[in-house]
């Protein structure tokens, strides 16, 4: 690797850990805590890479790269930043950063991206990249769409590239998790946010809705609330509206469809549920939003977020105990975001201090049910069982509550009967698998530090076999160290 890197952020740490691995890897360095001297670099022609932090004492980072871009237009910037939502994302990249990571990222990727980007240096006689201005979304939604967890970052970059184009999305995910908030970021974000926004949902789907919709929303948004929950009728109306939009006189105005859906969209066509020529004109792309639970490391921070801004909102500040923290992180949230909000909301009502106790978390959690967690000194601890063949089989004590397939089996009663009398979809046996082989392959990969051989060992099988799941899975693989 070869080129000067200007750093840029406020943490002494980071910058002495950034210092010593690109000048180890051949780079010169010029590091500060201050966007001014960041500047004044620039603006003398120092550097042939940015990475900056956003927020610094300062100013803004990601503020500072159309300045930035203005003196040296060929300078790449890397963004970095603790504030881990989508508006962060999405400002990032209508900035023309180079990439965005969040904290706490991946050394060995940030090292893999300035690489990158000192690689890929125009030379004296590229064209001076024509200069955008970028629009920048000026607020969260309504829900905070935060989350550093893989699958959240990979959906806030998703969402951050395709904000602008002129093609249908369609949204799905566990119902809580979040599906109506990112279909409104998808207007409110966006260049439409200036004209209309229109709901439909299969209450109101009558032609006298779909057409006052697509008036209101001209040159907006329209968001299409579980179309599968539509009768035929109405999506043989859906389908009208979307080809008159497409080869209408009007259609340099027509506004973009979004839709949200339950998590498996071609179950509801095979069922019978939702015509699929009305899927495959919704799914020009299709996003999907992870539930709750596959994002564990982001319970807290959302925790957090939730009880700040309740009390923006007039009810009383509160903050989680350390105990009660604990208890949080580790219940099943059935429910999702929406249920995390709503129990947020619930305790800083409630709460008898102003930092909530573990016997107050534990209430909180009983009334919602899904709780995973033992007491807080139980741990999980290995035991060996006899299996029925004679051998012996793996199971996990979790404080003293009975091995690993007793909570599984409760997990699952517990997903039948939040379908009453009815039964779950078809196709109950690919989704349950798919739902444990992830989490497995993705710890055992962590475990392993990223090495393939060494997890594909660990699991017994094939390596191949491995490497075809995780890409079936799509399941990112980096073999890495962990840097605050």
């Amino acid at each position: 690797m070869d080129g000067t890197v200007l750093i840029a952020d406020d943490d002494r740490t980071i910058r002495t850990v950034l210092t010593q691995a690109l000048t180890r890897a051949g780079c010169r360095v010029h590091a500060t805590g201050s966007l001014a001297q960041l500047s004044k670099w620039v603006e003398e022609g120092r550097g042939d890479l940015v990475i900056t932090d956003v927020m610094m004492p300062d100013g803004n980072g990601i503020d500072r790269i159309p300045a930035i871009r203005e003196v040296r237009p060929d300078l790449p910037v890397i963004v970095i930043s603790a504030q881990n939502t989508i508006v962060t994302a999405i400002r990032a990249t209508e900035a023309e950063a180079f990439e965005y990571l969040p904290k706490p990222f991946d050394l060995p990727d940030l090292m893999a991206k300035a690489n990158q980007a000192l690689s890929r240096r125009p030379r004296k006689s590229d064209p001076v990249p024509e200069m955008i201005p970028a629009r920048r979304p000026s607020t969260d939604p309504a829900m905070p769409l935060i989350g550093h967890a893989p699958a959240m970052q990979a959906l806030f970059r998703m969402v951050a590239r395709v904000l602008n184009a002129d093609l249908p999305v369609l949204i799905a995910g566990e119902p809580g998790v979040g599906k109506t908030t990112i279909a409104r970021s998808f207007h409110d974000l966006s260049d439409r946010s200036d004209h209309g926004l229109a709901i439909l949902t299969s209450a109101d789907a009558s032609e006298e809705a779909i057409t006052r919709a697509a008036e209101k929303a001209r040159g907006g948004t329209i968001v299409i609330e579980n179309p599968p929950g539509f009768d035929p009728a109405a999506q043989a109306r859906l389908i009208g509206l979307i080809e008159s939009m497409e080869s209408g006189p009007d259609r340099a105005m027509a506004p973009r469809i979004v839709a949200t859906i339950g998590p498996d969209p071609q179950a509801d066509v095979t069922a019978g549920r939702l015509r699929s020529d009305l899927y495959y004109r919704l799914a020009g792309v299709t996003v999907t939003v992870p539930p709750l639970r596959a994002r564990v490391d982001d319970i807290l921070p959302l925790a957090n977020h939730l009880l700040a801004r309740a009390a923006t909102q007039g009810l009383p500040d509160r903050t989680l105990g350390d105990d009660a923290a604990s208890l949080l992180r580790a219940h099943a949230f059935p429910g999702n975001v929406r249920e995390l909000e709503n129990m947020m909301r619930r305790l800083a009502l409630t709460a008898s201090a102003a930092a909530i106790t573990a016997p107050e978390m534990r209430e909180a959690l009983s009334q919602q049910g899904g709780t995973r967690a033992a007491p807080l000194a139980a741990a999980p601890v290995p035991v060996a069982q006899p299996a029925e063949d004679g051998a012996i089989s793996l199971g996990y004590q979790l404080g003293g509550n009975g091995p690993l397939s007793d909570s599984v089996e409760a997990h699952l009663q517990r997903y039948f009967d939040l379908h009453g009398d009815s039964l779950p979809p078809p196709g109950l046996y690919d989704r349950i698998l798919r739902e444990i082989e992830r989490p497995l392959l993705q710890v055992a990969l962590d475990a392993t530090g990223g090495n393939q051989l060494r997890c594909a060992d660990l699991l017994g099988i094939n390596r191949n076999t491995l490497r075809k799941k995780l890409t079936e899975l799509n399941i990112e693989v980096t073999r890495r160290r962990k840097l605050m």
